[in-house]
């Protein structure tokens, strides 16, 4: 089906509501999620509602916290996220780095133990909005691993995203209606929700982005379903996803662990740490003022001489131009703003799900989406 912007965002934080949310709260996570799914991250947006109930109902997630600020030293910041919604606690701690990187011209903050932040780039589009540049390298902690290393035949890592954002021109616009030049991805050739999506829709995966638990190549999502749905009997033998590009995909995700975890304070997948089977995010963050160290100017000329030279690339394909990061999910933004966002039927039912559990009828939810 597909469904509005407007309506699906109403329908989420209502369900966020009846799951302990200030009104507050339950729009800034709604609007990330949904903003998400717009973008074409379907893996980080509204179908990670079934989890988060779960998690609520486990006592794992903690609705209404606010970014506990640690340590003030000179440009460093460090925040405690006290098991609140990554969404929300995220934006916060952003927002007060930003406004600490405009006195100091560079700010290295660190946010630990928070529940999921969802879709990074998120984060990167705050500081492109606010003509900083900024990066981001996350881990996962409490929670199982999902990523084998390269060599490896069994799950160590998680998925361990990266960020990297820069504030965007007249040609490249800026965040947050439309990327600037923003790489945002997982460490691993594919993130943990994304097989949840081929699970649902009943697909098959391209080559090469899961192993089995012998270690062999394998296509099918199942393989990830016991990380997904730990609750369901019949779950196949667990497998792992890959890193990306090999070794170098993998040596990316061990500097998340270092920077983003150990760093954070927050702590790395180790299995001396805890875990239990929840998703806490750890972030270490860099946000750079560029006006403290070129004329800005001439900057966003150089953007946009150097999008423009790697895009006059003769594409191989005729139907497959050349983009430059941020542009897929510009892409996305603009047809799914027009034509809504797609959501298989299995995800659906999941949400709904979800929002009975936690209070909701089917009526007042399908009231919300009409």
């Amino acid at each position: 089906m597909l469904i509005q912007p407007k309506p699906l965002n109403r329908l989420v934080a209502a369900i966020l509501k009846k799951g302990g949310s200030s009104n507050e709260e339950a729009l800034v996570v709604a609007d990330h999620l949904v903003r998400s799914n717009l973008a074409g991250h379907d893996s980080h947006g509204v179908g990670m509602l079934p989890f988060y109930v779960r998690m609520l109902k486990a006592n794992l997630l903690h609705p209404n916290q606010k970014p506990d600020l640690l340590k003030a030293d000179g440009s460093i910041m460090m925040f405690d996220g006290q098991r609140g919604y990554g969404q929300a606690v995220g934006k916060i701690a952003m927002e007060q780095a930003i406004e600490k990187c405009r006195e100091t011209g560079l700010v290295l903050m660190t946010l630990r133990n928070t529940h999921h932040l969802g879709r990074i780039g998120t984060y990167g589009e705050q500081s492109i909005a606010a003509g900083m540049v900024s990066l981001h390298f996350v881990n996962v902690t409490d929670h199982s691993p999902l990523v084998a290393p390269f060599r490896g035949s069994d799950a160590r890592f998680s998925t361990n995203p990266i960020c990297l954002a820069m504030p965007g021109t007249k040609k490249q616009p800026p965040a947050p209606d439309v990327p600037a030049v923003l790489l945002d991805m997982a460490t691993s050739r594919i993130a943990l929700g994304k097989t949840r999506v081929a699970l649902n829709k009943d697909e098959a995966l391209t080559d090469g982005l899961v192993i089995n638990h012998k270690g062999q190549p394998s296509t099918d999502p199942g393989v990830m379903a016991g990380y997904l749905f730990p609750e369901r009997p019949d779950n196949p033998p667990l497998g792992a996803l890959t890193p990306l590009g090999e070794y170098k995909g993998y040596g990316l995700a061990l500097f998340c662990e270092l920077l983003g975890g150990m760093l954070s304070s927050g702590g790395t997948i180790q299995p001396e740490n805890e875990r239990r089977n929840s998703i806490i995010n750890n972030m270490f963050t860099l946000v750079i003022d560029p006006a403290r160290l070129v004329d800005v100017p001439w900057m966003q000329h150089e953007v946009e001489a150097l999008v423009a030279h790697a895009k006059g690339s003769p594409p191989a394909n005729p139907d497959e131009p050349v983009l430059v990061a941020g542009d897929p999910e510009r892409i996305s933004l603009q047809e799914r703003q027009l034509h809504g966002i797609p959501i298989d039927d299995t995800t659906w039912e999941q949400i709904l799900e979800g929002g009975k559990t936690l209070g909701l009828s089917q009526n007042e939810m399908l009231d919300l989406k009409a």
